[in-house]
């Protein structure tokens, strides 16, 4: 898909990883065109499944969800049944932002995002511990976090 993006598509995506409100007079202004061509492009970037959603980005410690931790998962075994048992249990919950089967020391890594410390220990030991594929947690605290973004190089 990467070779069907002009320079412009690419300015478009930049600008709108960048500010997903901006209405189209202003996306057109910065990328360069007139908004009808610009609207145009947008919706056949949103029809080619390029730009995938909208949504807006929530301030966690605002909210009181002021703790990120990244659990490394092993499973008992790693065969399809239990790898497809634990992401059909994992979806359901809500603390989980992030989830990723891995290939390496672990089996999965998962990011999640709870209220502190003690919120997260509870939800390890009445939810993780509980699928029945997993074998071992292994928890990350991040002390500071350096940078999070959600745009991608394009």
């Amino acid at each position: 898909m990467s070779e069907n993006l002009d320079a412009i598509d690419r300015r478009i995506l930049r600008a709108l990883q960048r500010n997903g409100r901006m209405s189209n007079v202003e996306l057109a202004n910065a990328v360069g065109l007139s908004p009808s061509p610009c609207l145009r492009r947008v919706r056949l970037l949103e029809e080619k499944g390029v730009i995938d959603q909208y949504v807006a980005v929530l301030n966690g410690p605002k909210l009181g969800l002021a703790l990120t931790v990244f659990a490394r998962i092993w499973f008992k075994t790693q065969d399809a049944e239990t790898t497809n048992q634990f992401a059909e249990t994992i979806r359901k919950f809500p603390e989980v932002a992030e989830c990723y089967l891995t290939t390496g020391e672990c089996d999965a890594l998962l990011r999640i995002v709870t209220t502190d410390l003690h919120a997260y220990w509870r939800f390890q030991s009445d939810h993780l511990m509980r699928i029945p594929s997993v074998q071992s947690v292994k928890t990350d605290v991040p002390m500071e976090t350096i940078k999070a973004s959600r745009e991608l190089p394009v």
